[in-house]
């Protein structure tokens, strides 16, 4: 019998090609590596991986090109589709959107998640649809998709060149005593850490600049502009951190390395939230230059997020109660 949660959606997969004629628990294994073959079985005898028309064991044998409807949670979505982000800018190279905190980029790993990429790819079905460049999944603002092979390839060239110029608005601990500086410090591993994704000054890392300037002090917090002269990975939470002021709600800079660890292993629990005092590090892309595949230069502005936006009005930072 059937025991799909109403509340998950259905994810589509269709089977690939060297799937052909494999036991459906073994091609869903291999699929999803992350979970035990004894597990799937039981998702499947529960109802919740289906193909039209047709009644499923785990015995049952799959086709190159059929479709298996998904509804386990994990594998399948929770909730509805969220909508395209607000388009900032469109035409028919390019599509720019304000991202919202919390959703990824580009989909990663083996648990389902909706990503900005297939909501856009949705969205115009028409169009050859990528992103030019990437933000972290609690970064928000600008980030731009390109609607053609061609202009992905110009895009992605500029960002690695660093001819685009990025600005980013970020909330700190603390209040500095300068109103203007730039870090020169290069960014490599982590020393110390056991933090396997966490970057951090290293002599042998590779050369960064950012600069900072000081927008508004708010009591305990202040706004900061960020410009990044370079592009390595989390250059700016790196700086902000060496500089010393992290990011409010920073869950690996600016925190000892169990806060983050911690998270992994038990979510945002009462000791979590003590430590990071918001749900999300508070950085969003505010302004970003590039140069658009028809030849010209094109700058786009993305408004500061509610959220943030709410801090600089005056209202404390604080995660949102916990569910009942």
């Amino acid at each position: 019998m059937s025991q799909v949660d109403p509340s998950i959606g259905t994810r589509e997969v269709r089977v690939h090609k060297d799937g052909d004629g494999c036991r459906l628990d073994v091609y869903l294994a291999n699929r999803f590596p992350v979970y035990s073959r004894s597990r799937l079985q039981r998702m499947i005898r529960d109802g919740q991986v289906e193909i039209p028309g047709r009644a499923l064991k785990a015995s049952s044998t799959v086709v190159h090109g059929e479709t298996l409807l998904l509804t386990a949670p994990g594998l399948a979505p929770v909730g509805p589709r969220p909508p395209l982000p607000p388009v900032i800018y469109e035409d028919d190279r390019l599509l720019v959107v304000n991202k919202p905190p919390g959703m990824l980029a580009h989909p990663t790993g083996i648990i389902f998640a909706f990503a900005l990429v297939g909501i856009a790819r949705d969205a115009r079905p028409a169009d050859h649809i990528d992103l030019a460049h990437r933000l972290d999944r609690e970064t928000s603002g600008i980030n731009v998709l390109t609607k053609d092979r061609v202009a992905n390839a110009h895009l992605k060239a500029s960002f690695k060149t660093q001819v685009v110029r990025k600005c980013y608005h970020a909330i700190v601990h603390g209040s500095p005593d300068w109103d203007e500086l730039t870090v020169r410090a290069p960014i490599g591993q982590a020393l110390n850490s056991e933090i396997r994704i966490r970057r951090g000054v290293n002599p042998e890392g590779l050369a960064a600049a950012t600069s900072f300037r000081v927008l508004r002090r708010m009591n305990e917090l202040s706004l900061i502009e960020a410009r990044p002269a370079t592009g390595r990975t989390h250059q700016i939470r790196v700086h902000l951190e060496h500089a010393g002021f992290p990011l409010l709600g920073d869950k690996i800079y600016g925190q000892p390395d169990h806060t983050f660890l911690h998270h992994l292993d038990h979510g945002p629990d009462p000791t979590v939230r003590a430590a990071t005092s918001f749900p999300r590090h508070a950085l969003h892309a505010i302004q970003l230059t590039l140069p658009h595949p028809d030849g010209t230069s094109r700058t786009f502005e993305a408004p500061l997020s509610v959220d943030l936006q709410a801090i600089v009005d005056g209202a404390p930072p604080a995660w949102p109660p916990v569910a009942d």
